[in-house]
């Protein structure tokens, strides 16, 4: 975490190597020729304006998702002592989110919040998930004007909705979740955090941390089925989750169902519609849905890169890293890595053994995954079936700018109901 912008030197030459072009944005909208020239020419980078070691191999990746330290919030007291006592509450959040702990306090939290997303508990919401869907594209319909922007209209409510009941609160709150979740997740997926921004984000944490701390003390007296409920009660070991705990880590549960699942959606329809081939090929047979969703995780992760601090001094391909070296993994430049992934930048729903990276590795593997695979399947096969044409329409493309989490900020389309 930082609160100033990184920029490059004015005379830094153009074509040097650093994840820093992602701020530029055509690069952005297509950072596979970074991701290919440093993995191709330095796959163990050190990133000077970044100043962190930058990894972009598959095997690589795995390596520092498996073995290096997940450990890297600073404490809020850090933040005082260099004079920026305002990013504190955003600190006293991060630090107890399961995202930034290693084992034991990593698994101690994995263990009382797993339960809620086991696969056999994640099947019984399909028919729900299918409802709420449903209901998304008719509405759609109702307008009758033949046009739709499917991030605002689909892409964003389902995973909104879902995730609320999930959590248990009120489903209506699904709006001001959604914009709290957006403004925290450029604390997660950004180099730099604009001091020009900061005040956005720490007025989502307080509102975030408000919001869940009302829903605690609702809860005592009337309890909801959901992740809140199960945080206040599940006891491991004798062990329960504290209330700051509870706040945190509902924070970000949220913000993960949330922007991954919708970036999925999106740019798994824009890369279907890039690839018309692949396009037709699921349109005639549904049945393939579950590889084409692996593989769509693979061509276009939503999540693109994380951090991690080298655990001792260590060499990686050939590189010596200190100790506590932040060291940014790349999944998406290691999911078209052609020494894993034959023909990586090509979209084949039959590639075989797709163990892609775009939920991690290891002990952080997204525990969402179950969920986030099903409300893909649903969303997908929805649109496909209701939508015998979809067409973008010309206008320009732009990709947010956070650079971590990969998504569209409007992606308008037309569609046809008869083909």
């Amino acid at each position: 975490m930082s609160t100033t912008e990184i920029r490059p030197p004015a005379d830094a030459p153009a074509d040097v190597l650093s994840l820093y072009h992602l701020l530029d944005p055509e690069v952005l909208a297509d950072p596979y020729p970074l991701y290919h020239r440093l993995r191709s020419e330095h796959p163990v980078h050190w990133d000077p304006y970044l100043h962190a070691w930058i990894v972009t191999r598959y095997e690589d990746v795995i390596t520092v998702l498996s073995k290096y330290s997940a450990d890297r919030s600073p404490s809020p007291q850090y933040f005082e002592a260099l004079g920026a006592p305002e990013v504190s509450p955003i600190a006293k959040v991060m630090i107890k989110q399961m995202l930034f702990m290693d084992a034991p306090a990593h698994t101690r939290l994995r263990k009382l919040a797993g339960a809620a997303f086991i696969p056999a508990r994640v099947r019984q919401m399909r028919g729900h998930i299918q409802d709420i869907a449903t209901k998304l594209v008719d509405d759609i319909f109702a307008r009758g004007d033949g046009k739709m922007d499917l991030l605002a209209d689909f892409a964003e409510p389902l995973p909104a909705i879902v995730t609320a009941e999930m959590l248990g609160v009120p489903v209506e709150d699904h709006v001001q979740l959604k914009d709290w979740s957006v403004t925290f997740a450029e604390m997660l997926g950004n180099f730099q955090h604009n001091p020009d921004r900061l005040g956005g984000v720490l007025r989502a944490v307080e509102g975030l941390t408000a919001y869940f701390q009302d829903q605690i003390r609702q809860q005592r007296s009337k309890p909801r089925d959901g992740l809140i409920h199960a945080f206040m009660t599940t006891e491991v070991d004798g062990d329960h989750l504290t209330d700051d705990e509870i706040v945190a880590n509902c924070i970000v549960t949220m913000v993960g169902g949330l922007e991954t699942t919708t970036n999925l959606i999106t740019n798994g329809i824009l890369s279907l519609l890039r690839n018309p081939d692949q396009l037709v090929r699921l349109r005639s047979n549904l049945d393939i849905m579950p590889a084409a969703v692996e593989e769509l995780l693979r061509y276009e992760s939503p999540s693109q890169h994380t951090a991690r601090l080298a655990p001792d001094d260590v060499t990686l391909g050939g590189k010596q890293i200190r100790k506590r070296q932040a060291v940014i993994a790349v999944m998406a430049a290691g999911n078209r890595d052609p020494e894993r992934f034959p023909d990586p930048d090509r979209l084949d729903f039959d590639r075989p053994d797709n163990r892609h990276l775009a939920f991690g590795w290891a002990a952080h593997f997204c525990f969402g995954a179950p969920l986030a695979r099903l409300e893909g399947h649903i969303a997908f096969e929805t649109i496909l079936r209701r939508f015998p044409v979809i067409e973008l329409t010309g206008e320009k493309l732009v990709w947010r700018e956070n650079l971590g989490l990969r998504g569209l900020k409007s992606f308008p389309l037309t569609y046809k109901t008869n083909p």
